[in-house]
């Protein structure tokens, strides 16, 4: 009795200690777990709340799903829709695993994901055009645009952004001034710029885009002003539906998202650079790898995971863009440049129709949410880390 009671005393002390750790590490994250709370589950599922209500100004009654229905049209079509991005997603990976391995059959190696993939095209197809007979046209004409926004974006910048922190990263003169100059369109006032390029792209022939056309030899165009696709317009290259492209109107937005964003990326990857040792350039020299052989098998190996960081950032920001979008934006070019955030404040501040517009937000939220997924599955497997 007289050895048990110490013991007894010292596990309640242990416990105790335990519980105040506990308690004491749930108070260090409580002001950031309210604020995740209040500024941003909250909003979220008030938005699902709204989505589900008819809400036009004022609440006007529980609608259910209807409003989800507007803006896909047919739900059976949307399920195709997103049966098809599946099997995409299924064949790439199952091709990317038994890529070189010799032992699997070369059915299951090159047939499986052909086939896969075959059936993920026919599926979006099928899917789109029974969305696309009943739906909110404007809705679903916005997904493709920013498909584009996205598409068009992000792998010039960071190509941009690498070559550009590759250059800066070398002993060169006045290396502290270029990397401020390159940076400084990501920290100037959106707005401000937004309107400099409506300048720029202006359609009349003295405007300093045009100008430079007529030192190419090539007509002006109407830039910001113009529908038509760029593919059209550049090469006369007529395509139907989805493969024709982006418009021109669009194309010249994108160039004020890669003139943006250049900057800020080339700074993220001058980091990354910084942080490769310095033995692993002279052990590639020591090899004999001339300077194309370091950049391409040390260099950018070894920066996959700040690539695949900016990538999977900068998509995000792709499919909420908003603000220099809708400045620049001009009624003759249509819907052609309306994307789904565009369209998505259109909704709720023109049509005041705020829960649909909450419904086409939750929309996007699911897609982003979608494309994160999958390019961590797919990309984030393909990231090197020493």
């Amino acid at each position: 009795m007289s050895t048990a009671a110490p013991a007894q005393a010292r596990k309640r002390r242990l416990s105790q200690m335990e519980l105040e750790e506990q308690l004491t590490g749930f108070l260090y994250i409580l002001p950031a777990t309210l604020l995740v709370a209040v500024f941003g589950l909250f909003p979220i599922g008030y938005a699902f709340y709204m989505s589900l209500r008819r809400w036009r100004v004022v609440d006007r009654g529980f609608v259910g799903l209807s409003n989800y229905q507007k803006a896909l049209g047919d739900f059976l079509g949307a399920g195709i829709f997103v049966l098809g991005f599946v099997l995409l997603v299924v064949a790439l990976v199952t091709w990317d695993r038994a890529r070189g391995r010799r032992e699997v059959d070369p059915i299951r190696r090159i047939g499986l994901p052909l086939v896969l993939a075959a059936l993920g095209f026919l599926a979006i197809s099928q899917g789109w055009e029974r969305m696309y007979g009943e739906a909110d046209r404007r809705f679903l004409n916005s997904l493709p645009v920013t498909f584009y926004y996205a598409m068009g974006s992000i792998p010039i910048q960071l190509a941009i952004a690498l070559m550009l922190a590759y250059i800066l990263f070398q002993k060169i003169r006045g290396q502290e001034f270029f990397r401020m100059i390159f940076f400084l369109p990501y920290v100037t006032p959106v707005i401000a710029t937004a309107l400099v390029f409506r300048f720029i792209f202006n359609p009349r022939p003295t405007s300093l885009a045009n100008q430079i056309l007529g030192v190419l030899g090539l007509e002006p165009k109407e830039w910001l002003f113009e529908p038509r696709p760029f593919l059209e317009v550049m090469f006369g290259l007529q395509l139907e539906g989805f493969w024709s492209g982006p418009s021109m109107a669009l194309v010249s937005i994108i160039m004020f998202g890669i003139w943006t964003f250049v900057g800020y990326n080339t700074v993220i990857f001058l980091a990354g650079l910084g942080n490769i040792p310095r033995d692993v350039y002279e052990a590639a020299e020591i090899d004999g790898a001339n300077p194309w052989q370091v950049f391409r098998h040390v260099i950018v190996p070894l920066l996959s995971p700040v690539t695949y960081y900016l990538a999977l950032v900068g998509f995000i920001g792709t499919f909420k863009a908003f603000n220099h979008i809708y400045v620049m934006q001009e009624p003759s070019a249509q819907n052609t440049v309306i994307t789904t955030s565009v369209s998505i404040f259109n909704t709720f501040y023109k049509a005041s129709q705020f829960g649909y517009a909450s419904a086409q937000a939750i929309l996007l939220l699911i897609i982003i949410l979608f494309l994160t997924y999958v390019q961590t599955r797919i990309f984030g497997e393909r990231v090197f880390y020493g």
